[in-house]
Protein backbone atom coordinates (compact mmCIF):
# COMPACT_ATOMS: atom_id res chain seq x y z
CA UNK A 1 0.00 0.00 0.00
CA UNK A 2 1.47 3.47 -1.08
CA UNK A 3 -0.30 6.60 -0.62
CA UNK A 4 0.24 9.96 -2.93
CA UNK A 5 1.21 13.36 -1.19
CA UNK A 6 -2.87 13.91 -2.76
CA UNK A 7 -4.77 11.60 -1.40
CA UNK A 8 -3.76 12.45 2.80
CA UNK A 9 -6.81 13.10 4.61
CA UNK A 10 -8.12 16.22 5.60
CA UNK A 11 -5.70 17.60 8.86
CA UNK A 12 -6.49 21.33 10.14
CA UNK A 13 -2.70 22.65 10.75
CA UNK A 14 -2.35 25.82 12.67
CA UNK A 15 0.58 26.77 10.62
CA UNK A 16 0.56 27.90 6.82
CA UNK A 17 4.37 28.57 6.44
CA UNK A 18 7.13 26.24 4.49
CA UNK A 19 8.97 25.14 7.79
CA UNK A 20 6.96 22.55 8.90
CA UNK A 21 8.58 19.35 10.47
CA UNK A 22 6.94 15.93 10.76
CA UNK A 23 8.54 13.85 13.42
CA UNK A 24 8.51 10.31 14.13
CA UNK A 25 10.17 7.64 16.28
CA UNK A 26 11.56 3.93 15.64
CA UNK A 27 12.12 1.39 18.33
CA UNK A 28 10.57 1.66 21.60
CA UNK A 29 9.29 -1.56 21.81
CA UNK A 30 12.88 -3.41 21.12
CA UNK A 31 15.18 -5.01 23.82
CA UNK A 32 18.05 -3.99 22.41
CA UNK A 33 19.96 -0.42 21.07
CA UNK A 34 18.77 2.94 20.55
CA UNK A 35 15.64 4.63 19.91
CA UNK A 36 15.71 6.49 16.59
CA UNK A 37 13.64 9.65 16.25
CA UNK A 38 13.81 11.53 12.40
CA UNK A 39 12.53 15.19 11.78
CA UNK A 40 11.86 15.78 7.80
CA UNK A 41 11.00 19.12 6.34
CA UNK A 42 9.31 18.56 2.73
CA UNK A 43 9.63 20.78 -0.43
CA UNK A 44 6.16 21.23 -1.10
CA UNK A 45 7.68 22.58 -4.76
CA UNK A 46 9.30 18.84 -4.71
CA UNK A 47 6.80 16.06 -3.82
CA UNK A 48 7.82 12.88 -3.16
CA UNK A 49 4.84 9.75 -4.39
CA UNK A 50 4.86 6.90 -1.85
CA UNK A 51 5.03 7.91 1.38
CA UNK A 52 3.19 6.44 3.96
CA UNK A 53 3.85 4.75 7.34
CA UNK A 54 7.25 2.97 7.09
CA UNK A 55 5.63 -0.29 8.47
CA UNK A 56 3.51 -0.30 5.69
CA UNK A 57 6.14 -0.58 3.01
CA UNK A 58 8.67 -3.31 2.20
CA UNK A 59 12.34 -2.89 3.09
CA UNK A 60 13.37 -2.28 -0.61
CA UNK A 61 10.67 0.67 -0.91
CA UNK A 62 11.56 1.81 2.74
CA UNK A 63 15.16 2.64 1.47
CA UNK A 64 14.45 3.73 -2.29
CA UNK A 65 12.22 6.06 -0.02
CA UNK A 66 14.90 7.02 2.08
CA UNK A 67 17.43 8.12 -0.35
CA UNK A 68 14.52 10.33 -2.36
CA UNK A 69 13.46 12.11 1.18
CA UNK A 70 17.53 12.92 1.74
CA UNK A 71 17.83 14.30 -2.15
CA UNK A 72 14.57 16.28 -1.81
CA UNK A 73 13.87 17.53 1.72
CA UNK A 74 14.39 21.02 2.61
CA UNK A 75 16.06 19.31 6.10
CA UNK A 76 16.57 16.08 7.93
CA UNK A 77 17.97 14.91 10.72
CA UNK A 78 17.92 11.23 12.13
CA UNK A 79 18.96 11.31 15.88
CA UNK A 80 18.84 8.73 19.16
CA UNK A 81 18.57 8.30 22.35
CA UNK A 82 21.36 5.08 23.99
CA UNK A 83 20.17 2.22 25.60
CA UNK A 84 21.55 3.61 28.58
CA UNK A 85 19.58 6.75 28.09
CA UNK A 86 16.48 4.54 27.85
CA UNK A 87 17.51 2.56 31.40
CA UNK A 88 18.19 6.02 33.21
CA UNK A 89 14.80 8.23 31.48
CA UNK A 90 12.61 5.25 30.86
CA UNK A 91 11.38 4.46 26.91
CA UNK A 92 8.98 7.08 27.10
CA UNK A 93 11.18 10.16 28.00
CA UNK A 94 14.02 8.60 26.02
CA UNK A 95 11.98 8.75 23.32
CA UNK A 96 11.00 12.51 23.37
CA UNK A 97 15.42 13.37 24.21
CA UNK A 98 15.18 11.70 20.53
CA UNK A 99 12.48 13.74 18.61
CA UNK A 100 14.23 17.33 20.50
CA UNK A 101 17.31 15.97 19.26
CA UNK A 102 16.08 15.28 15.85
CA UNK A 103 14.37 18.93 15.67
CA UNK A 104 17.44 20.85 17.34
CA UNK A 105 19.65 19.39 14.22
CA UNK A 106 17.63 20.62 11.62
CA UNK A 107 19.12 22.80 9.51
CA UNK A 108 17.34 25.29 8.15
CA UNK A 109 15.98 24.80 11.58
CA UNK A 110 11.35 24.60 11.97
CA UNK A 111 9.26 26.57 12.76
CA UNK A 112 6.07 24.39 13.86
CA UNK A 113 6.59 20.56 14.25
CA UNK A 114 3.82 18.07 13.66
CA UNK A 115 4.69 14.76 16.29
CA UNK A 116 3.30 11.18 15.53
CA UNK A 117 1.53 10.38 18.81
CA UNK A 118 -0.96 11.95 21.70
CA UNK A 119 1.87 14.03 23.33
CA UNK A 120 4.68 16.67 22.34
CA UNK A 121 7.90 16.10 23.02
CA UNK A 122 8.35 19.32 25.66
CA UNK A 123 10.41 21.12 22.45
CA UNK A 124 10.23 24.89 22.38
CA UNK A 125 8.96 24.85 19.33
CA UNK A 126 4.93 25.22 18.11
CA UNK A 127 2.92 21.83 17.20
CA UNK A 128 0.71 19.63 17.84
CA UNK A 129 0.60 15.72 18.11
CA UNK A 130 -1.11 13.76 15.12
CA UNK A 131 -2.47 10.07 16.26
CA UNK A 132 -1.45 7.84 13.82
CA UNK A 133 0.40 11.11 11.96
CA UNK A 134 2.25 8.40 9.67
CA UNK A 135 -1.01 7.63 7.49
CA UNK A 136 -2.22 11.36 7.90
CA UNK A 137 0.80 13.76 7.05
CA UNK A 138 3.83 13.35 4.54
CA UNK A 139 6.46 14.89 6.54
CA UNK A 140 5.37 12.85 9.42
CA UNK A 141 5.74 9.61 7.11
CA UNK A 142 9.29 10.74 5.63
CA UNK A 143 10.36 10.87 9.11
CA UNK A 144 9.25 7.33 9.98
CA UNK A 145 10.73 5.81 7.00
CA UNK A 146 14.38 8.07 7.75
CA UNK A 147 13.92 6.33 11.29
CA UNK A 148 12.77 2.93 10.47
CA UNK A 149 15.84 2.66 7.59
CA UNK A 150 18.55 4.37 10.04
CA UNK A 151 17.72 1.71 13.31
CA UNK A 152 17.34 -1.19 11.07
CA UNK A 153 20.62 -0.40 9.72
CA UNK A 154 21.99 -0.40 13.20
CA UNK A 155 20.35 -3.88 13.75
CA UNK A 156 22.32 -5.50 10.67
CA UNK A 157 25.29 -4.33 11.89
CA UNK A 158 24.34 -5.59 15.39
CA UNK A 159 23.98 -8.33 13.89
CA UNK A 160 27.09 -8.48 11.86
CA UNK A 161 28.94 -8.66 15.25
CA UNK A 162 26.63 -11.27 17.33
CA UNK A 163 25.21 -13.19 14.58
CA UNK A 164 23.55 -15.73 17.41
CA UNK A 165 20.87 -13.24 18.47
CA UNK A 166 19.41 -12.49 14.80
CA UNK A 167 19.28 -8.92 15.58
CA UNK A 168 18.95 -8.64 11.25
CA UNK A 169 15.87 -10.74 11.23
CA UNK A 170 13.57 -9.30 14.33
CA UNK A 171 15.00 -5.94 14.87
CA UNK A 172 15.65 -6.42 18.66
CA UNK A 173 11.77 -6.86 19.38
CA UNK A 174 11.35 -9.51 21.69
CA UNK A 175 10.14 -12.31 19.40
CA UNK A 176 10.25 -15.94 20.53
CA UNK A 177 13.74 -16.02 18.64
CA UNK A 178 15.15 -13.38 20.64
CA UNK A 179 14.03 -14.36 23.67
CA UNK A 180 15.59 -17.73 23.53
CA UNK A 181 18.66 -16.07 22.19
CA UNK A 182 18.43 -14.41 25.15
CA UNK A 183 18.55 -17.05 27.46
CA UNK A 184 21.36 -19.44 25.59
CA UNK A 185 23.81 -16.25 25.14
CA UNK A 186 22.31 -13.60 28.21
CA UNK A 187 22.37 -9.83 27.15
CA UNK A 188 24.60 -7.72 25.68
CA UNK A 189 26.00 -4.58 26.46
CA UNK A 190 23.83 -2.93 24.00
CA UNK A 191 20.42 -4.28 25.75
CA UNK A 192 18.58 -2.16 27.50
CA UNK A 193 18.27 -3.49 31.29
CA UNK A 194 15.51 -1.78 32.44
CA UNK A 195 13.28 -4.02 30.08
CA UNK A 196 11.65 -7.05 32.01
CA UNK A 197 13.02 -9.33 29.94
CA UNK A 198 16.51 -8.85 30.03
CA UNK A 199 16.47 -7.62 33.63
CA UNK A 200 15.11 -11.06 34.22
CA UNK A 201 18.15 -12.61 32.93
CA UNK A 202 20.60 -10.34 34.62
CA UNK A 203 19.27 -11.11 38.13
CA UNK A 204 20.39 -14.41 37.32
CA UNK A 205 23.73 -13.60 36.57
Amino acid sequence: MTTKASSWPPLEIAYQGEWLAGIDEVGRGPLVGSVVAAAVILNPAVPIDGLTDSKKLSARKREALDGEIRQKALAFCVAEASAAEVDALNIYHATHLAMRRAIDGLTPAAEYVLVDGNRLPGHALPGQAVVKGDLRHSAIAAASILAKVARDAQMVALDQRYPEYGFARHKGYPTTAHLLALDAHGPLLEHRKSFAPVKRQLALL
